[in-house]
Formats: structure tokens, C-alpha cells, sequence
């Protein structure tokens, strides 16, 4: 029968315990190191997106006197120690459990023979012989008494064979011995004096914590849709959003979530200047202020949060500076809300097929980017360093594009030129190569074909690109570049090696590094409706060379021409927008049974001579000619030769 026994110095829960955390903290710690190899994205380097990336490092990162630890850092910290600690105590603690071993105990060597085991044992006996030990100021008769004990013990081990039989069957010189099995428990949790505290420790975890853990994670996820935004969020969109909704009305819409987004937001000390702040914009927009407010029904007192959330919002969108600190991080933290806010509107208006509405909330998100008051494309220009607002709205009419702006400057001898140029250079405007709909391996588009659209994009640099016309390719290798992509399974070009891709944007008043992107849109120009949902695309090369993005999706059943447009829009450059009408037909199935019975016919054309091609000859087709036909005139040249040649000799005979 087993005899259990609890770890009375806890070596068993230690190494239970190092092991458990071992398993945790060696791959959790292995994530949180940084990477050897050093970030490849390059970005915009003008002064502003500069200082920008440096204060979004700090924030991030910390210093080293006020260092950033989140939770995860904050967790191997104190599990390394613990770590640490239950090693030392594992290293430390004596081991009683050893495996009996007589010739380790007596100081020989295994295999021995029995006289070395006599005589050795002589020895240890006149050495440790109680009536002969004189004890020392740490020792005592009981422990001396054991040693004797131990050493003769093991001698008989040895040498009776009764007792070297046990040892060797059963590993003890007495014979078998009762098993022996230890619990990982210290044994203090066991005993009745702490029966209370053991008791109440596990009720507070797995009656009260755990529950109240998987309670807050099943509830939350509930209040939580798909896109991670609040229900009452997405259900505050899907009420007020309509099909004519600008981007205004987006706006207030996204006001509105902020009260279920940001419920525990206290203002109590920075009151003061949100009132400022507020005062300032008030000045600005003037009755549009107003208007905005209403559309979000940010009523002071009633929903404080709202308002402070639009305060905060449009003192960004203005460029508004926010001395406080604890409202810049609330600022900051607000403003990263707003992608996953808007994203879950587009998803909302995309399921309706709404232009407007999707077309305003992908504006909205450049204008975030780029801290301009929405709707104001005159503003466009303040993007790039050192113009101004009122110098935008000046400048816009003059001038439509950067590289124009550019041109302009370099006459002038502006200053700034150089600043602008550095922000030129990953500038975001789109420009399409080709779009077309194409069905793989067909020359025609028949109803309920599965049909791509492809589209070819690049980013000019701001010198400028040659013309698609003035670029010399060879087009048979772009129709089996072209074909090859159609077969692919995915929907984005591989980029080829060397080739530049658009890094971190110009964006230095986005509270994080921003990578632009691009929606690509189909629409119907005559219901005005989106047909196809969205795609979004990055990595758009920069140069002359273009990368391919496909959208597919099933064809009409009827035939047609329809008239589409296609929108590629920025989610970070304002103003970058581009669109293209596109026409295309769906024609009926039978013109690929005309298109293979003509290439069946010049595969199988008759021959002059033959019943086939003399019909075919009044009907007016193509038939194929004779090989033999000149064959024929010389055999026959040469046969009048030799009949002249003949009658001539003939008559000289």
C-alpha cells in the first residue's frame, strides 16, 4: 500500500511551478524582443514627419526614466522572478530522496573485493566509533550514533548474503519497503489551523474571479460587433446613415459613437480648456459649428462625451494646438479610434450598395491624416510643409497638381522647395495604367461569366512618368505577364525584386506611423451604385513600372453594355482622388460558337481541286490551292522540251 506524504519543504510545487512558468515565459519572452534587423519601411523625410516618427518612438517605447510597460512586459518581469526565486530555492534545498548506494556511503569505488570491504570498514570503525569520537562543538551523540549506524549498515550490505540479496533485488538492505509517494503540496496548505484561508483563497478564485473573467469576456464580446466596435455604435450608423448622406452627416455619426466608445472619460481639470478650444473652433466654422453639433446631438450636459469627443476631433482637424498633455493622449488615443469606427460605416454602407455614404467615409480618413477640415479640397495644398491653410485656398486654383506647385516654386526660388520635394517623394496619387474586365482564357464576356477586373496602378514620381502610350514594351510578354496573373489564385501582383513601394506617408500630424492605402470602387454611373464591394490595395510601386490587382466577381445573366466607374481613393492624401469610366458588353454565347467554327474553318479549308472547295468557291469562300500546280507546268515544260527535242533530231535523221 502507498504512503502518501505532503512535501514538507516544497521542492516538488517548486519544480511544478518552474516548469508551468517556463513553458509560458520562453516564448512570450522570445516576442517581446525586438527584432535584430532594422526596420526596412522608409518613410517621408522632411523635418515635420521627422520629428513626428521620433516623438511617436518615445511615446511608444518610453525613456529610459519613464519607461513604457504594458502589461505584457509588466507579466515576465515579475514571472522571471519568480522564476529566479524558485530556483535559488530548488538549488539550495538538500535532497533527501537519494538512491541507496552502500559503496558511496562506506567511500569505495564499485566492485571491490570483500577484503578491501573488511579492511576499509576496520578503518571507518575505530574513526567513528561512538565510544571513540570526540565530538565537536556542532555535533551530537545521536548524529554520531547515526553515522555508525549508516556505515554498518552498509558494510552488511556488502558482505551477508542475506542482506546484499535484499539490496540488490528490492535497493535496500532491509528488503521491500512500503511505497512512498510524494504530493506537490507544502504541507502547511493541508493543516487544520490554515483550513480557512486555503478555503476562502479557492472560493475567491474559481467562485469569484474566474467566473467574473469568462463573465466580462462572453458579455463584452456580445456588446461588441465583428469590426470590435459597441452594438450601439454600428446600430447609431445603420439609423442615420442614408443613401444621400455626406460627409458631413459621417461626421455626426462618428460623434454620436463616441459615447458608447469612450463612456469613462472624466474632464474635470482639462475642462477649462476644452472651453478654450471650443471657443476657437466656434470662431472658425462660425454657424457650421453649430450644425455640426446638432448632427451629433452633442448637448452639453447631456452627453458631455460627445462633445468633448467633437471638440477634441475638430481641434485636430483644425490644427489646433493642445497644451495639456493629459489631453493630447486623449486626443491621440481618440483619433486612433476613428479607422475602426469608420470602417465598421463603410462595411454598413457597402451592404447597401451606397456611393455617397462609402465615398464620404474613405475622405474622411485622408482628411483625418492630413488634420484638414473635411469637405475643403481648396485646403488641399496645406498638406505639404510650410503653406498654410490661407495660402492653400490662394494657390489651389493656380495650381492642381504637386509636381505643377513644384515647377512653380523652382522659378520662384522659394525656400521651402526643398521640404516640399521630400514629401513629393512619396506622394499618393494613383495613376491607372489600364482597367478592364477580362474572363480567363475567353476573348468575350457572356452572361454569368466568372469575370476580373484588372487593374494596373503605379505612383508617378513627382518629375513625372512617361505616358503608357510613350513607353516602349513588349506586349507579348505583358499579355503572358497579363494571362499568368488571371490564373494566379491571388488577387495583388507579386512585386519584383528592386522595385520601390510607397513607405510611411507624409502624414506628421497622424498620431502614429501611417502606410497609405487606396480604395478601388466600381460603380454603376447610371444607378449610381456601388456594384462590386470595395477593394483596398498598398504597395503601389513607384515609377514607371505598374503592379496588377484583381477584383472578380460573377457576371450578369443577361446580355448588355454597361457603363461603370472606377474610383481609386486615398485613405491618407486628400485631393488623390482618381477616377475612369470604363464600358464593357456581355454578349451572348453564341458569338463563341461563331468565334470557334471560324477557327475550325481556316484550320479545315478545302482544296480547289476537290467537290468541297468548288462549292465553296460559289458560295464565295476560301479554299486552300494546290501545291502541284506548278509542279505540274514544269513537268509538263519539260516534257514539250523533250518532244522538240525529239522531232528535231528526228528530222536531222
Amino acid at each position: 500500500m502507498a504512503n502518501y506524504s505532503y512535501d514538507e519543504a516544497g521542492n516538488m510545487a517548486a519544480y511544478f511551478l518552474l516548469t508551468f512558468l517556463s513553458i509560458i515565459l520562453i516564448p512570450l519572452s522570445l516576442s517581446s524582443l525586438p527584432s535584430r534587423k532594422s526596420p526596412t519601411v522608409s518613410g517621408c523625410q522632411c523635418r515635420q514627419c521627422v520629428k513626428q516618427r521620433e516623438n511617436i518612438r518615445k511615446r511608444e517605447r518610453g525613456s529610459l526614466f519613464t519607461p513604457k510597460l504594458r502589461r505584457k512586459t509588466i507579466f515576465v518581469i515579475v514571472g522571471w522572478t519568480a522564476v529566479a526565486f524558485l530556483a535559488y530555492k530548488v538549488a539550495t534545498t538538500e535532497v533527501e530522496n537519494k538512491v541507496y548506494d552502500p559503496f558511496e556511503i562506506l567511500g569505495l569505488r564499485s566492485g571491490v573485493d570483500v577484503k578491501a570491504i573488511k579492511s576499509h570498514y576496520k578503518k571507518l570503525s575505530r574513526k567513528f566509533h561512538p565510544d571513540k569520537v570526540k565530538l565537536s562543538i556542532n555535533e551530537t551523540i545521536e548524529a554520531v550514533e547515526a553515522k555508525f549506524v549508516e556505515i554498518t549498515k552498509a558494510y552488511k550490505s556488502l558482505t551477508d548474503e542475506t542482506i546484499r540479496k535484499n539490496w540488490e533485488m528490492y535497493g535496500h538492505p532491509d528488503g521491500r519497503q512500503e511505497v512512498s509517494m510524494g504530493i506537490a503540496l507544502p504541507k502547511w496548505i493541508v493543516e487544520s489551523g490554515n483550513n480557512i484561508w486555503v478555503l476562502g483563497a479557492y472560493g475567491l478564485i474559481f467562485g469569484g474571479a474566474l467566473p467574473a473573467m469568462v463573465g466580462r469576456w462572453w458579455f463584452g464580446n456580445r456588446q461588441k460587433t465583428k469590426d470590435g466596435v459597441n452594438a450601439r455604435s454600428a446600430a447609431t450608423f445603420f439609423k442615420t446613415l442614408n443613401e444621400e448622406s455626406g460627409i458631413d452627416d459621417v461626421i455626426g455619426s462618428l460623434g454620436k459613437a463616441f459615447e458608447w466608445e469612450r463612456p469613462h472619460v472624466k474632464a474635470s481639470k482639462q475642462e477649462s480648456e476644452l472651453v478654450e478650444l471650443e471657443a476657437k473652433i466656434q470662431e472658425q466654422l462660425d454657424v457650421k459649428w453649430s450644425e455640426l453639433k446638432k448632427l451629433a446631438e452633442a448637448i452639453p450636459g447631456s452627453h458631455e462625451s460627445r462633445r468633448r469627443a467633437l471638440v477634441l476631433l475638430y481641434a485636430h482637424l483644425l490644427r489646433l494646438p493642445v497644451t495639456n498633455s493629459t489631453l493630447r493622449k486623449e486626443q491621440a488615443h481618440l483619433l486612433l479610434q476613428t479607422p475602426t469606427l469608420l470602417n465598421s460605416m463603410l462595411n454598413i454602407s457597402i451592404t447597401r450598395n451606397w456611393l455617397q455614404p462609402t465615398l464620404a467615409a474613405m475622405r474622411l480618413y485622408a482628411y483625418l491624416a492630413q488634420a484638414l477640415p473635411p469637405g475643403q479640397d481648396q485646403l488641399r495644398l496645406a498638406q505639404l510643409p510650410g503653406i498654410s491653410m490661407d495660402e492653400s485656398a490662394k494657390l489651389s486654383p493656380r495650381f492642381n497638381a504637386v509636381d505643377q506647385l513644384i515647377e512653380s516654386f523652382e522659378k520662384e526660388g522659394d525656400e521651402r522647395l526643398p521640404e516640399i520635394k521630400k514629401a513629393a517623394q512619396n506622394w499618393g496619387k494613383v495613376e491607372i495604367v489600364d482597367a478592364a474586365f477580362k474572363v480567363l482564357g475567353e476573348r468575350y464576356i457572356t452572361p454569368s461569366a466568372f469575370i476580373s477586373f484588372v487593374l494596373k496602378a503605379r505612383i508617378p514620381s513627382y518629375s513625372g512618368v512617361k505616358p503608357v502610350s510613350d513607353v516602349e514594351a513588349d506586349h507579348k510578354a505583358e499579355d503572358t505577364r497579363e494571362q499568368d496573373f488571371l490564373a494566379g489564385k491571388g488577387d495583388v501582383e507579386t512585386l519584383l525584386s528592386g522595385e520601390t513601394s510607397s513607405g510611411w506617408a507624409h502624414a506628421p500630424f497622424w498620431p502614429s506611423n501611417r502606410k497609405p492605402s487606396w480604395w478601388v470602387l466600381l460603380a454603376d454611373v447610371r444607378t449610381n451604385k456601388l456594384v462590386v464591394p470595395p477593394m483596398k490595395i498598398a504597395d503601389v510601386p513607384i515609377g514607371s513600372n505598374y503592379r496588377m490587382y484583381k477584383m472578380q466577381f460573377q457576371g450578369p445573366p443577361a446580355t448588355g453594355t454597361f457603363h461603370w466607374r472606377v474610383h481609386v481613393v486615398s485613405d491618407t492624401f486628400v485631393g488623390e482622388e482618381v477616377t475612369r469610366d470604363v464600358m464593357w458588353k456581355v454578349d451572348d454565347v453564341s458569338v463563341l460558337n461563331t468565334d470557334d467554327q471560324n477557327s475550325d474553318d481556316d484550320i479545315s479549308e478545302p482544296e480547289e481541286d476537290s467537290l468541297a472547295g468548288q462549292m465553296a468557291l460559289m458560295r464565295g469562300g476560301t479554299v486552300k490551292k494546290r501545291h502541284d500546280e506548278e509542279s505540274d507546268d514544269e513537268s509538263s515544260t519539260d516534257d514539250d522540251q523533250d518532244k522538240d527535242s525529239d522531232g528535231s533530231s528526228s528530222d536531222s535523221d
